[in-house]
């Protein structure tokens, strides 16, 4: 009863026979694998149809209706019975299957863990090394085998970790991520992820470590990339098509191109902009280009306040809003003031030399704190406001005199733009005819040109009112001149001087005094063009001895103030 019991616990087809080959018992699985063939008593090799016994071991093979069948032979202690254990070979095939699949799978696993760029170490739910990979050597220095067996708390008194979160998983049964840095001091990204098994317990914790001193140099070197391919992408923008035109601005002569190439550059940069330069030069404009080819014209307004044109005891109000009840006649509900309508764009202030000193003290105080405070309010307003300032005055002059504060110069001056008089960037002149003149044709429906003869006039004319007089000019002719095409006789009566002196006398002169004539205009030219007599004997293609002895005969002198000889 006792075997019985014994060979029912076996997993596999087991039977017991004696020495003769009968059958002793046998459990289950051997009956059911014979399909009822199986009993007490009868011969074990009489119940199959093939048995053959191995001459080296005690190993079985047996078969019975189409079923084959591997046992092994084993004695019994104490007996002369034999314990026979055995299992279909297809079900040792699936097994054998099995164990090459799970040989497979073992083996990819463990190329995907070796092949890891990230440190990969697995503990069990104790804590203790089960498993890592060679990047582990990388990231700490030491040996992979190293670890292997290790306690975690061990590795920590040792220094070699800072500390683990396999403790951490399993408490909180769930992924954990922590940054610290190694002992070799480069900074790490741990994460540990639980394994359960099937009661749901924590059984090991797989922790990957990626070394973020490698992440932090690529981050590092792509920003710094992306920010060159940013610098290069805005001068491929300035420079491809760079035509004479941007946006409607003409910008032909070489220091208008460099002016504007300047304000691109500085388009996004919060700094404050200091225009200079004479009345009608265009100051304005290049205040306004700066605004639109900045990131603030997205998000707020350009606002322009002349500061020559409004009255002292109005321009407060102006730039500063006012409360209500601030004085005798304000509105009810108060007013906001240039600075709060820029807030988050440009507030261009033309003429700051005109700029009271009273309003210079709060000027400063808005540069400097980023804040106004209205006429009768009580409270400070932050803003977000660009300032662009443009004068005709020198303001350091102004400074000298006491006329202009110096602490609002020096805040004013961060970027300072010359913007040079009209006469001393003449490549701009003609350009400026065809656009001002197309303008003006559009606005009175008319199609008038201009006469070569008026060309050369206007290009050798001074123009002391500089773009605004060009403009004003070119558009007085248009509605003047009662025919198609505009000539020199068709200019106002204040221009007639300057028109003989450019078209050539009014009555006969000797051919000396002609070519005198002319080679004065040349010179006159040449000394507003080029930088020294060196520059103008090349243009000129004559010596500079030549040039000194010509400009001594015109009375003329060259922008460096180089001396007759």
């Amino acid at each position: 009863m006792i075997l019985i019991e014994v060979v029912e616990q076996i997993p596999l087809p087991a039977v017991v026979i004696n020495q003769d080959g009968l059958v002793l018992s046998y459990n289950h699985l051997m009956e059911s694998s014979l399909q009822g063939g199986m009993a007490r008593g009868i011969s074990l090799q009489g119940a199959f149809s093939r048995w053959e016994t191995s001459a080296h071991s005690k190993i079985i093979m047996a078969e019975s209706k189409g079923k084959r069948f591997v046992f092994i032979e084993g004695p019994l202690d104490g007996t002369n019975d034999v314990l026979l254990i055995g299992t279909e070979t297809s079900e040792l095939s699936a097994l054998v299957n099995e164990n090459k699949e799970l040989k497979n799978l073992t083996r990819e696993l463990d190329a995907i863990i070796e092949n890891s760029y990230d440190g990969i170490y697995i503990t069990d739910h104790t804590g203790v090394t089960w498993k890592t990979n060679s990047a582990i050597e990388r990231i700490t220095g030491i040996p992979k085998e190293y670890y292997i067996g290790k306690h975690v708390d061990a590795l920590i008194k040792r220094g070699i970790l800072k500390s683990s979160v396999t403790p951490k998983v399993v408490k909180q049964r769930r992924t954990v991520s922590l940054v610290q840095d190694n002992y070799a001091g480069k900074e790490t990204l741990i994460t540990g992820t639980p394994v359960f098994n099937e009661e749901g317990d924590v059984e090991k914790v797989v922790t990957n470590i990626r070394d973020l001193s490698d992440l932090n140099e690529l981050q590092a070197e792509l920003s710094k990339m992306n920010k060159l391919n940013d610098k290069y992408k805005k001068e491929l923008d300035l420079l491809k098509n760079k035509s004479d035109r941007l946006d409607g601005i003409v910008v032909n002569s070489e220091r208008m191109k460099m002016i504007y190439d300047t304000a691109d550059r500085i388009a996004d940069v919060d700094a404050t902009v200091l225009i200079l330069g004479q009345t009608g030069v265009g100051k304005d404009i290049l205040a306004k280009h700066i605004f639109t080819n900045s990131v603030r014209s997205k998000e707020g307004e350009f606002i322009k306040i002349n500061c020559g044109a409004i009255p002292a005891d109005l321009l407060e109000s102006e730039l500063f809003g006012y409360d209500r009840g601030a004085f005798t006649g304000a509105n009810r509900q108060g007013k906001p003031g240039m600075f709060e309508m820029a807030d988050k764009g440009v507030l261009f202030l033309d003429e700051i030399g005109e700029l009271p000193l009273m309003l210079q003290v709060k000027l400063l105080r808005v540069l400097q704190e980023n804040e106004i405070q209205r006429i009768g309010g009580t409270k400070p307003r932050k803003i977000d406001v660009r300032i662009i300032a443009a004068t005709n005055r020198n303001l350091k002059d102004m400074v000298e005199k006491g006329d202009f504060r110096e602490d609002l110069y020096y805040r004013l001056n961060v970027l300072p733009i010359f913007i040079p008089p009209l006469k001393e960037r003449r490549d701009d002149i003609l350009p400026l005819i065809q656009t001002f003149l197309k303008q003006a044709n559009e606005k009175y429906h008319m199609s008038k040109k201009i006469d070569s003869k008026l060309k050369d006039f206007f290009f050798t004319y001074d123009w002391p009112g500089n773009l605004r007089e060009l403009s004003n000019l070119i558009e007085r002719l248009v509605v003047t001149t009662p025919t198609d095409i505009i000539q020199l006789e068709n200019l106002p009566s204040e221009y007639s001087e300057s028109n003989e002196t450019v078209a050539g006398p009014a009555s006969i002169v000797s051919l000396k005094e002609a070519t005198e004539m002319a080679e004065a205009k040349v010179l006159r030219l040449a000394v507003e063009k080029y930088q020294n007599t060196y520059e103008m004997a090349k243009a000129l293609e004559t010596s500079q001895p030549t040039i000194v002895r010509k400009l001594k005969k015109y009375n003329l002198n060259c922008k460096k103030g180089e001396g007759h000889e």
